[in-house]
């Protein structure tokens, strides 16, 4: 009989086998480690990682990680890579054993390219041409998705004794007769008809006949062909000229100087030409400022607002506090109260139109429930949360704009509006959910305002989008937004600069919106992918801004288009507001920049001189000493109100010319 009892003791007294551990990783190689994808792609990444003497190692675990650009497109956890917008996205992989051991990390580059060109738009569609006349047309090429691109465009005439085109899209009519002209770019095609008829024109004259203007200023200059018998001659479309080219000169004979001077403009038809004189001289419109008030502050401002009663403010933080100010005294703003809450940045505060309520936005809170908070503003000085909203949007709420009752806000984690019912404070709840493309990898709505009925989304990659939300163009609603018009430009293209300094995967976007008029303001917020210290100051974690200030034309809210254009040198545009002929903008480490935007606005904006004013939010003994970071602005009343996040708030005023010093 075999005793168990002593074996058993001696096994357990045999010292127990270590896990075989897993080789230490030496190099991790992603595959494929470059490669180009077009807009809308997935491509699907996988590691190896090996030993030391080359050997594989197995069994790993690996997170996917990606940086520089998030709107290009996104990595999931399995590696699977969804691209977004034109640019690039860097993915890295931190790999290790399973068993144990330190990581080890792999890269990729994803390039991002546009879709093919699909369709062409040309500048204009010429249907008539009188025999001996030319002019150029353009025809610019896009992708299904609206993405400019920039295939070479190729031109054919069916009948060049009729018409001619050149490469250039030159067309020469010839003899009388009817052609047809095609451009193509990749497999995209357009073609317009063209009928040429005998030419009756004799003579060609400019109106006015002389012209002086400042510079900004636009003058609609008008073409008069007649035949030998003194009769007008309809439907002649002459090719305008301008010399120097300090400025602009369109189609339908709109001039625009950027600098004094004395300007030739030109018109050409059929051989002849017409010529008048424009002088030019400044805009002249710098005026002085005056600083009325400080509230320094040591902690990260955000943004600011004003109540409706003028006395009492509330400015947010890059943090988890919202201050209330009082503002009975300009020169000496007191704060009075706080509304403490769960999230590292309070973005975005807004009331109603009576001051009664308010919301403001929360992003990265503990509990990861973001959405917003619902405010009493019952007591301005003191306002009290009274409820919140987070079903939907508990990824975050970046910005908001209250609007009739109805709170429309950007959900951080789908990229969408929401839209909230307050008219019962105490009880929000979501009556609508509209966004552009809920499969687009990146695509993110940043800002919203709403005017007359309809919202102007600034929503990144996408552009300016226009919604009917109650103005009854397209029938819209609070509870059922439609889609007015979408303007959508080459983000890449415009700041090729920022990505020739931080590298690919540069971070820009469409960010902002204000209308005012015809015109919507619509501003970029530009930062470099990897910020460097000889860029200057700007924003903690990510260097300067850059950014350009579009101006879109919305006589016709069915067919946005950009006419004029505002970019500072020392800053980027972040938010804005305009009062009046008056445009007021945060212009991060710009400080405060204030336009004149009277009149009808074309062209090049800075180099016009429109700028009234500039302040330099800098502060000695601000967050980050003598560096501005001016974000946004409010004005009412003669006061400018500026929330600076290094140096906190800021009241200025614009004096009279007249208090210029000689």
């Amino acid at each position: 009989m075999v005793h168990l009892l002593p074996l058993l003791t001696l096994l357990q007294q045999q010292p127990a086998s270590a896990p075989a551990k897993s080789p230490a990783i030496a190099k991790v190689t992603v595959e494929p480690a470059e490669v180009a994808v077009e807009v809308g792609d997935t491509v699907r990444l996988r590691v190896l990682a090996a030993d030391s003497s080359g050997r594989p190692v197995k069994d790993l675990a690996v997170r996917w990680f990606q940086s520089g650009g998030y709107f290009e497109g996104r990595v999931d956890s399995t590696g699977l890579v969804t691209a977004g917008a034109t640019g690039t996205v860097a993915v890295s992989a931190v790999v290790s054993p399973r068993a144990g051991g330190p990581p080890a990390t792999g890269f990729a580059r994803i390039t991002v390219l546009p879709q093919p060109a699909a369709k062409l738009v040309f500048d204009q569609v010429v249907s008539r041409l009188y025999a001996g006349q030319s002019l150029v047309v353009s025809a610019v090429p896009f992708a299904m998705n609206n993405d400019r691109r920039y295939d070479q465009v190729l031109w054919k005439s069916d009948a060049p004794a009729v018409v001619a085109v050149s490469t250039t899209g030159r067309l020469s009519a010839g003899r009388p007769g009817k052609a047809s002209i095609t451009a193509r770019a990749g497999r995209a095609t357009a073609s317009f008809a063209v009928t040429v008829v005998p030419n009756p024109v004799t003579s060609i004259s400019i109106a006015p006949a002389r012209a002086a203007a400042r510079t900004g200023d636009v003058i609609r200059f008008l073409f008069h062909a007649r035949t030998s018998t003194g009769q007008p001659v309809a439907d002649v479309t002459p090719e305008w000229g301008l010399n120097p080219g300090n400025g602009q000169i369109d189609t339908d004979g709109n001039f625009v100087a950027d600098v004094p001077g004395s300007y030739r403009v030109s018109a050409t038809f059929a051989g002849k030409m017409a010529e008048v004189t424009v002088e030019v001289r400044p805009r002249d419109v710098r005026r002085p400022t005056t600083l009325v008030g400080r509230l320094p502050l040591r902690f990260p401002a955000a943004e600011f607002w004003l109540h409706p009663d003028g006395r009492h403010g509330y400015l947010s933080t890059i943090g988890d506090r919202m201050y209330a100010i009082d503002l009975s005294n300009p020169a000496s703003p007191v704060i009075t109260d706080s509304v403490v809450v769960d999230a590292r940045t309070i973005n975005d505060i807004m009331t109603t139109e009576d001051g009664k309520y308010g919301v403001l936005t929360r992003e990265n809170a503990s509990t990861r429930k973001n959405g917003i908070v619902i405010l009493s503003f019952e007591d301005p000085a003191h306002p009290k949360p009274i409820a919140e909203f987070t079903e939907t949007v508990t990824g975050g709420v970046h910005s908001t704009f209250i609007y009739r009752g109805h709170v429309y806000l950007t959900d951080d984690a789908t990229g969408s509006l929401r839209v909230i019912d307050i008219r019962d404070p105490y009880k929000p709840r979501q009556v609508a959910r509209w966004q552009t493309r809920p499969d687009e990898a990146g695509n993110s709505l940043h800002d919203v305002d709403v005017k007359d009925g309809l919202a102007y989304l600034s929503y990144w990659n996408q552009g300016l989008v226009i919604l009917d939300v109650g103005h009854g163009v397209k029938g819209g609603s609070p509870e059922s937004p439609q889609l007015v018009s979408q303007y959508k430009y080459d983000l890449n293209s415009l700041y090729r600069e920022v990505e020739a300094v931080g590298g690919p995967g540069f971070i820009r976007g469409t960010h902002t919106a204000w209308r005012a008029g015809k015109y919507v303001f619509v501003g970029d917020e530009v930062f470099s992918a990897r910020p460097r210290r000889t860029e200057g100051g700007g924003v903690v974690g990510l260097g300067r801004a850059y950014g350009r200030l579009h101006v879109i034309d919305v006589s016709d809210i069915s067919r946005p288009k950009e006419v004029a254009y505002y970019e500072p040198k020392d800053g980027g545009s972040h938010n804005v507001w305009v009062a009046g002929d008056t445009l007021y903008m945060g212009d991060y480490q710009g400080g405060l920049r204030v336009l004149d935007v009277s009149g009808e606005l074309r062209g090049d904006l800075l180099r016009q001189d429109r700028e009234i004013a500039h302040v330099v939010t800098g502060d000695p003994s601000g967050l980050t000493p003598n560096a501005p970071n001016a974000w946004g602005a409010i004005y009412r009343n003669g006061l400018i109100y500026v929330p600076d996040i290094n140096s906190g708030l800021w009241i200025v005023r614009v004096e009279p010319k007249s208090e210029l010093v000689p």
